[in-house]
């Protein structure tokens, strides 16, 4: 088996282990065989008389030295997964709130309110009055409701969790003890509650971990919404993607990461420098590309276009014609400082809470974010004079991309078709079954998975059942970089009414070719704007979350957020699909909670399934169940799909 599905970067993979450089496949293989106890979740690290691990099969100890059995061990370890997971999304919306609220104040001259329509439906959605007050008094008051939800005191849930849901699903919330109030001290409680000696019962640490991934929830609904005042709300955007962008003739630069402050800056003053980049011999000027989810920012509200995902972030800097990578927080490979210093490319770090050691850090706040991306454009500029030519090898596959599909802009599309229910064309294409449902596909890049051939796999065979896709993050960038996310693709892979559908909605939207099958929605923070469409359907049509015909998938999923994403989106009644198992194998308890507890308590559950056909498989039978449900298809047996 390749590294890749895309077999274009084997060529890199080759370059690297021609030079002796080890890549992240290379760490894997000589990591193995990795720890057994680890994989199943029943090492315990937690105090010092340990660490302490279970037998799950002989006649070892089946107790931790203080008593904890591998239930009580397991959950704790995922939920502390959890925790971790909830406070990186939840910081990168605590910092766009902050801005917000600088700006309100006129504390900064960087950022502006770019849309002041979402903002005002932001403020409607959080019930704050905006009659007769200025743009910066509502922008304020937005500001603090949100920064709220990190803090409050009272027993009432979140801003952003009791507005975007729909009334029975937070009731059900509520009852069961898990409707979040207060984002950070959630993360407390977790790390308070599996802290030696705390919470030993596994069942009240794993609501723990419910209530905690909500606001995991919560911090990307406040991320991307207010990401889009700032930057503005994406609308369908046209540009190419693959490690191909990279221009031989330009000054390359690669933001990476996913904090959108910090790469808007980048874009904005690398136009303001091109003519400095062509007199240093780079005929084409700058040419900025886009990596993980800072790339997905970019690339929906800018057309930047996004050279690749996680798993393949090092080999950006293997073409040799990289001149800087410009990273922020989360999913950076410290790796990524040892294989620049091999070439002439300089790695810059620019937030406090994420340095490398043998990268450049210049750090970019409010208040010095333009003058000190200046900097780092110009040392890329004079890193292009020391380009060696000879190391550069640039693949040429570079794919189409139709991206920028927020909530906002395929209402508006379907707007056109019918003003005044603009989400009863949806509605009319699923009940007549033009549409047999929807599968929004999240989630990382694991070594331990040829790296987008579940996405892929997956997605041909639910789009040949006329089911619509919806992606996030490094599943956006799998689509995007293996020619999914265009018009071809529908004539390629959609079945005939779902080619109906996306050629109507097309020609609606002003183009002579369909929407691409698979719609890119944002990076990682914006499964929420998956969600908001989720519940305006749900909303119409008069039922909860989890009778919709609507199923998430992390088929390679790496990451403690995913776990948390995970969790939340099983919270709110959606089946979540995962392409191996997480660290919980050592606890039955625990795989049961997850897999059925959780579906009689909520309608959302976990399905296991690493064959992606097998699980492409599954994800169509329960549609099909949901849609009999429904009324809306004849009754069909799971096991009768093929």
């Amino acid at each position: 088996m390749g590294n890749c599905y895309d077999t274009s970067n084997n060529c890199l993979i080759n370059k690297a282990h021609d030079e002796n450089i080890d890549l992240v496949w290379d760490r894997y293989e000589k990591m193995k065989p990795q720890c057994g106890f680890g994989e199943m979740g029943i090492c315990c690290r937690i105090c010092l008389k340990g660490p302490c691990r279970i037998d799950p099969y002989g006649d070892g100890p089946k107790e931790g030295i203080c008593g904890a059995d591998a239930d009580t061990i397991v959950a704790r370890n995922l939920v502390r997964m959890i925790a971790s997971g909830t406070a990186s999304h939840s910081l990168h919306g605590k910092e766009i709130a902050k801005t917000l609220l600088h700006v309100a104040k006129g504390e900064t001259d960087n950022y502006k309110v770019k849309d002041i329509r979402k903002l005002k439906n932001i403020a409607e959605k959080l019930n704050i009055d905006t009659e007769g007050k200025t743009i910066n008094q509502i922008t304020e008051e937005v500001a603090m409701a949100s920064l709220m939800d990190y803090s409050r005191l009272e027993n009432t849930p979140c801003n952003w969790l009791s507005n975007t849901l729909t009334k029975s699903r937070l009731k059900k919330l509520t009852d069961l003890g898990v409707a979040l109030n207060n984002i950070e001290s959630s993360v407390t409680d977790i790390m308070s509650r599996t802290h030696m000696g705390t919470d030993a019962d596994a069942i009240n640490i794993l609501l723990a971990g419910l209530k905690c991934a909500l606001g995991d929830y919560v911090g990307m609904q406040i991320s991307t919404n207010l990401s889009d005042t700032l930057f503005g709300t994406p609308e369908p955007i046209i540009s190419e993607s693959n490690l191909g962008v990279i221009n031989e003739n330009a000054v390359n630069i690669a933001v990476h990461g996913h904090n959108p402050l910090l790469s808007e800056i980048i874009v904005d003053v690398a136009d303001e420098m091109e003519e400095e980049a062509i007199k240093a011999g780079a005929k084409d000027g700058i040419n900025i590309v886009g990596v993980c989810c800072t790339g997905n920012e970019v690339l929906l509200r800018r057309g930047i276009p996004l050279a690749t995902n996680f798993l393949s972030q090092e080999l950006a800097i293997l073409t040799g014609a990289l001149e800087a990578m410009v990273v922020d927080v989360q999913c950076i490979m410290p790796s990524l400082a040892k294989i620049a210093s091999c070439y002439h490319t300089e790695l810059f770090t620019t937030m406090p809470d994420a340095k490398i050691s043998g990268a450049t850090h210049i750090e970019l706040n409010e208040k010095n974010s333009v003058e000190n991306a200046r900097v780092i454009i110009k040392k890329a500029i004079e890193k292009y004079k020391m380009r060696d030519k000879n190391k550069v090898l640039i693949p040429k596959r570079k794919s189409k991309v139709i991206a920028g599909f927020s909530t906002e802009s395929i209402i508006k599309l379907l707007s056109k078709i019918d003003k005044e229910r603009p989400l009863k064309p949806i509605i009319d294409n699923i009940v007549n079954g033009n549409i047999k449902g929807v599968v929004l596909f999240a989630g990382c890049n694991n070594v331990k998975i040829m790296q987008d051939n579940n996405f892929v796999t997956m997605a041909k065979k639910l789009l040949d059942n006329n089911i619509l896709i919806l992606a996030t993050g490094c599943a956006a960038g799998a689509y995007a970089k293996n020619e999914l996310m265009n018009s071809e693709a529908t004539f390629k892979y959609a079945g005939e009414k779902l080619k109906e559908v996306l050629t109507l909605l097309g020609k609606e939207a002003g183009l002579d070719v369909p929407l691409p099958p698979v719609l890119h929605m944002g990076s990682c923070v914006d499964n929420s704007r998956g969600v908001d469409l989720a519940v305006a359907l749900a909303n119409e049509l008069g039922v909860d979350l989890d009778q919709l015909p609507l199923v998430a998938s992390a088929p390679e999923l790496m990451s403690e957020k995913a776990i948390s994403i995970g969790t939340w989106v099983a919270t709110i009644g959606l089946p979540v699909h995962i392409g191996m198992l997480p660290p919980v194998g050592g606890s039955q308890l625990t795989i049961d909670v997850l897999t059925s507890k959780l579906k009689e308590l909520l309608g959302g559950y976990f399905i296991v399934e690493e064959n992606p056909i097998k699980a492409a498989n599954k994800l169509i039978g329960i549609i099909k169940e949901k849609r009999v449900d429904l009324g809306i298809e004849p009754t069909a047996k799971p096991s009768e799909v093929v």
